[in-house]
């Protein structure tokens, strides 16, 4: 009996078991929201397609499963353009489908057709129009697939209204056992293992694609059992855990001024986990082009002048970190004299973290607002950053001891995903808080969704660190021009605007009134806003990029 190309659509979606899906309708697309109203994904009305991307892009993150985006034609689609190429600089798995003008109009100037898989294809790991109702369940499958395999990202499906409301004959694909990657020989394995033996200062430079169940797992095993110190990308966040923090020595990204970045040029032998250069390019932590490294992952690593693998182990990463602990038979021990200087770092690093110098009245110091927040978010909490002058206060100072609980996009540095990846948090993670950060000027860029997060009742406490500006850019270009321009926007009154959307608005003006603020937020149902003046006067010291020579 044929079958609507809407439904296959659907039955594909439900076979490979996907919870939700975000989007907004339109008339090229609108034949799947109404399969939607009977069965499937549970539908996520957003506001702008953007940030329902940013929403999948999250599930893609937390789940490693890809989150699933629906969008109709034109504008619809292109919406999707800045959700998907974050996704897919960031490792994340998306699948995304599009509405599209009928086949029989896709050459003429109609309304709303434009050439949708070539506006994708430059930013997505796979992007294509489908032509015949009967492939439809097929193509979703591999789009599906190749969104999840290393190197994860975006898949994007540009689907003809006369397609999708087209008949189909055959039945709709279920998904089929993901490729296994296997591990490096015994052989291999022995060779990395003396080669850390006769480092006298190896180190772990943990990445993305190290923040994985599994993976994670397998490192804490390897740690635990050697000792080796860590570093953490930004979105290595919470690979280390509290048993484990005395051989955390901190995270490396932007800027080169950083306790890991002293351990990163003073270590003979650098081991990349799951590291991925754009999240801090090798130009900046081997600025000297004399790193002897490793790389243990998923993907080759991308060769250039400042990354030059002397060896690389490509397949499971848990495996092979797993295979790696266990081929240390006997006890291992760093040099006294590295001990020695580990102990410099760790110090050096928490006097920065608990550098928390008071803000001048009416406002609250970054550190402040760090140090309340930190007080207040246990374990299994989610905290969501957006991009701005917090974000790097918080890569730098905020601790997460748990995996992919500390969200950073540092691939895209995409303003406005705060929001949206905490209404997905608080969908994946029910019972627990959900924290996001964001600026005043990111804030605004996604803020219609706390409409959708009212809608979903969801447990977010957001946190606008306001100054008025754009101040990310404002202290870089103070930096290099001694002035800024271009950064400095009007007032909101964020405490009204969070009532106007029925969610509780709040204003902290001191560390005391954030912590009550946050409190208060945790007794209430559904989000939260706070509003947090904040002193920004000391964030030249962000982008200080000379290393003492002490620490070398």
């Amino acid at each position: 009996m044929a079958k609507k190309g809407s439904e296959i659509i659907v039955k594909s979606l439900e076979n490979h078991q996907v919870p939700y899906i975000f989007g907004i309708p339109g008339a090229k697309i609108d034949g799947v929201f109404d399969e939607l109203e009977d069965h499937g994904p549970q539908l996520i009305l957003a506001r702008h397609e953007q940030n329902a991307a940013f929403m999948a892009q999250a599930i893609g993150r937390l789940t490693g499963e890809p989150g699933v985006v629906i969008a109709t034609s034109g504008p619809g689609a292109s919406n999707l353009a800045t959700g998907l190429v974050t996704a897919t600089a960031e490792g994340d798995p998306v699948l995304a489908l599009a509405g599209q003008v009928k086949r029989s109009d896709l050459a003429k100037l109609t309304h709303q057709s434009m050439d949708n898989a070539a506006l994708f294809e430059p930013i997505t790991k796979y992007s294509t129009e489908i032509q015949d109702p009967e492939t439809l369940s097929e193509i979703i499958a591999n789009g599906y697939r190749i969104a999840k395999t290393a190197k994860k990202g975006a898949s994007f499906l540009s689907i003809p209204q006369d397609v999708t409301d087209g008949e189909v004959n055959g039945e709709a694909i279920k998904p089929l056992a993901t490729p296994k990657l296997g591990a490096a020989s015994k052989k291999e394995i022995g060779d990395l293992v003396e080669r850390i033996k006769a480092a006298k200062l190896p180190v772990l430079l943990v990445g993305m694609r190290a923040s994985a169940e599994a993976e994670t797992a397998a490192i804490r095993h390897l740690i635990a059992k050697t000792h080796l110190p860590v570093v953490e990308t930004f979105q290595g966040a919470g690979i280390i855990s509290r048993q484990l923090e005395d051989d955390f020595f901190g995270r490396v990204g932007l800027f080169r001024n950083q306790p890991g970045d002293m351990l990163l040029k003073r270590s003979d032998l650098v081991l990349a986990i799951g590291y991925d250069p754009i999240e801090y390019e090798a130009r900046n932590w081997n600025a000297e082009k004399d790193a002897h490294v490793v790389v243990i992952d998923e993907v080759q690593m991308e060769i250039d002048q400042f990354m030059q693998p002397e060896l690389e182990l490509i397949g499971s990463i848990a495996q092979n970190i797993d295979y790696l602990a266990d081929a240390f038979k006997e006890p291992y021990h760093l040099p006294k004299d590295s001990l020695d200087y580990l102990a410099t770092l760790q110090e050096k690093l928490k006097i920065d973290d608990k550098n928390q110098e008071r803000g001048q009245d009416g406002v609250v110091h970054p550190l402040e607002a760090i140090n309340v927040l930190q007080k207040n978010v246990t374990d299994e909490m989610t905290v969501t950053v957006d991009v701005g002058s917090h974000y790097i206060w918080m890569a730098r100072h905020f601790r997460s001891y748990e995996p992919r609980r500390l969200l950073f996009s540092n691939g895209m540095q995409t303003l406005g995903v705060a929001l949206p990846w905490a209404i997905s948090a608080a969908l994946v993670r029910p019972n627990t808080q959900i924290f996001s950060i964001s600026g005043d000027g990111g804030f605004l860029f996604s803020a219609q969704e706390l409409e959708t997060a009212v809608r979903l009742k969801s447990k977010i406490i957001h946190i606008i660190w306001n100054d008025g500006a754009y101040n990310m850019v404002e202290f870089q270009e103070e930096m290099k021009y001694d002035r800024s321009s271009g950064v400095k926007f009007g007032p909101v009154d964020f405490v009204k605007y969070a009532e106007s959307f029925g969610a509780k608005g709040l204003r902290a003006t001191t560390a005391e009134e954030l912590d009550a603020a946050i409190k208060e937020g945790m007794d209430t149902e559904g989000p939260v806003i706070i509003d947090v003046p904040i002193d920004y006067s000391d964030n030249q010291e962000l982008g200080k990029t000379m290393l003492p020579d002490q620490f070398y």
